[in-house]
């Protein structure tokens, strides 16, 4: 057993420490002993259980010594490599950026009680790696919200979305004649003459400047107008129209919002449907009661997946509701309603007397196609305003925002800072429905299109809405913006046109498929969506067909001359 003696510790009487004149001989000169100094990191003094003494020929070692002898250990290696090390004092170089090699202070809890500017870019750096996880946090939800609205009442069954369903139920006796890829639509291209006025209708009040104003910390409350009533009249119900084609003033006949989804069709993703009749050497193109054209689509172009239940208020049919009720009121708000209106030869020709409708005229425009065939289309504007004694026509339409979480841009967060970064959420969730309204501003000549900021007051209130801002561009300038070419939307409604006068009289109807980027051309029975024609089938036991009572607008050479039935109206939501 090794025994541990304490030396006798001398007395000095004199003063403090050990007397001068010391026994040096003492067993303690034989321990070793390191020299050190006070930044030295301290180690272990004396170790009993590491490197037992083993005596070898020749040793001279006291077996004592052992507990206090590290020569081989590693740790006094280690303490030699940290003396190689040495602390500069970057004290001077505080003030200026950190570079390359320097390093960076350890974030300060309280840095925003310090003076010192170095740290502020670690802030930007926790403020950038929080939005991360932020982020991260968002997608998980959407993530989630995803499977959940895609899960069925089955486990791991795929409900099939509403949106992706056909806008018109096709019939088992309808014949497909045609499908056109829309691969085939960006190649074409046709440029055609300016068009002629050949009548205006209606009257126009005239837009409030003061509009161009709002913004988001000076809202204004979106009114409702359901004394005004909103017209959307399709083409061979139109008087004017049958007027003009008695005339023999044209071989093809639309209204704008037809034409724009003809034009637009390689930007669509929902299903829609347009007929069309041959009459003799005309060709008319028409929508059905209740067509999917009325509406207005919301996040059509979007990743976002929307609710599949139709009774849901951000599902893909409430929001086209909601977007036609809002776009119909806005447009009728930013008006002075001061009793001033810009009125033409001939008065709204679907109003009655003493009716109070909306403000629109109605522009009846004539193209050239070629030499034998002329296009006239019905195309409106909603206001006029007056610069440098000149009067512009504007035409008004409204985006709406739902609920942020769908689109990740809050309109009254960036709307004034970000204004840009709005818009480009808006073309890439809404492509389709911004470049109709161009296209349809386009059509009617217009010098202006305003496009409002509609937002809810509550994400779940889709009955109140508030007015965030008002945005003018010149439809020229814009078109050029989201890349819509004028040549190629003239090529597609060229070729459209020459593929229908090659057809047999009758009728007609283009189809988008739901599920696929083309367009379907079927041939239909002459008595088809007449008769309250829903989109759904009916059940077989009452799939009844009643007689015919009305002539149908198709059959224009023989129903101009008899008496016009009114046309329906569409009033607002």
């Amino acid at each position: 057993m090794v025994l541990f003696e304490i030396n006798a510790v001398p007395y000095n009487p004199d003063g403090w420490g050990p007397p001068d004149t010391t026994n040096t001989t003492s067993s303690s000169s034989s321990a070793p002993f390191a020299p050190f100094s006070r930044s030295d990191k301290l180690g272990r003094i004396a170790d009993w259980t590491r490197n037992p003494y083993r005596p070898g020929p020749g040793s001279k070692q006291n077996p004592n010594d052992s507990a206090f002898d590290f020569s081989g250990d590693d740790s006094v290696l280690a303490a030699d490599e940290d003396s190689s090390f040495r602390l500069v004092d970057n004290a001077t170089n505080k003030s200026h950026h950190y570079g390359q090699g320097q390093p960076r202070p350890k974030f300060n809890p309280r840095w925003r009680f310090n003076n010192n500017r170095s740290q502020l870019p670690q802030r930007r750096d926790e403020e950038v790696e929080a939005k991360k996880r932020d982020a991260e946090k968002e997608r998980a939800r959407r993530d989630r919200l995803y499977n959940l609205n895609r899960s069925g009442t089955n486990a791991g069954a795929r409900r099939e979305s509403s949106v992706f369903k056909s806008s018109v139920d096709i019939q088992p006796e309808w014949n497909m004649l045609d499908q056109i890829p829309f691969s085939t639509f960006s190649k074409l291209s046709f440029s055609v003459p300016e068009a002629e006025d050949l009548l205006i209708c209606g009257g126009i009040e005239f837009y409030d400047r003061s509009c161009d104003r709002i913004s988001p910390k000076n809202e204004r409350r979106l009114e409702r107008f359901k004394n005004r009533n909103f017209f959307k009249v399709t083409t061979t119900d139109d008087p004017v129209i049958r007027r003009l084609a008695n005339e023999d003033k044209a071989t093809v006949f639309a209204t704008d919002t037809i034409l724009s989804t003809l034009m637009c069709a390689s930007r669509s993703v929902y299903s829609w449907d347009i007929v069309v009749q041959r009459v003799g050497n005309k060709l008319f193109f028409d929508k059905r009661d209740g067509s999917q054209l009325d509406l207005l689509s919301v996040h059509e172009t979007s990743q976002e997946p929307l609710p599949d239940a139709k009774e849901d208020i951000n599902s893909a049919y409430s929001l086209s509701v909601e977007a036609a009720y809002i776009n119909q009121n806005f447009s009728q708000q930013v008006l002075k309603r001061d009793g001033n209106k810009l009125t033409y030869d001939e008065p709204n020709p679907f109003a009655t007397e003493g009716e109070e409708v909306a403000s629109a005229a109605y522009r009846y425009r004539r193209w050239k196609l070629d030499n034998d065939t002329y296009l006239v289309a019905r195309c409106e504007v909603q206001s006029v305003v007056e610069l440098n004694n000149q009067k512009s026509f504007l035409t008004l339409n409204a985006l709406n925002e739902f609920d942020p979480k769908y689109s990740g841009v809050d309109w009254r967060q960036k709307l004034e800072t970000q204004r840009g970064a709005v818009l480009a959420t808006e073309l890439k969730n809404n492509a389709n429905k911004l470049a109709k309204w161009t296209t349809q501003a386009l059509l009617a000549n217009a010098d202006m299109m305003k496009l409002g900021y509609v937002s809810r007051v509550h994400p779940r209130d889709h009955f109140n809405h508030v007015i965030l801002a008002v945005v003018g561009y010149k439809p020229k300038d814009f078109a050029s913006q989201i890349n819509l070419n004028t040549s190629n939307m003239w090529g597609i409604v060229k070729s459209i046109v020459d593929l229908c006068m090659k057809l047999n009289e009758g009728k007609y109807v283009l189809v988008k498929d739901p599920t696929k980027p083309q367009v379907r051309i079927y041939e239909v029975p002459p008595d088809a969506f007449e008769n309250d024609y829903v989109e759904e089938p009916l059940p077989e036991d009452e799939q009844v067909q009643p007689p015919a009572e009305n002539v149908e607008g198709g059959e224009v050479d023989g129903a101009v001359n008899e008496v016009e039935e009114k046309p329906a109206s569409a009033e607002a939501a």
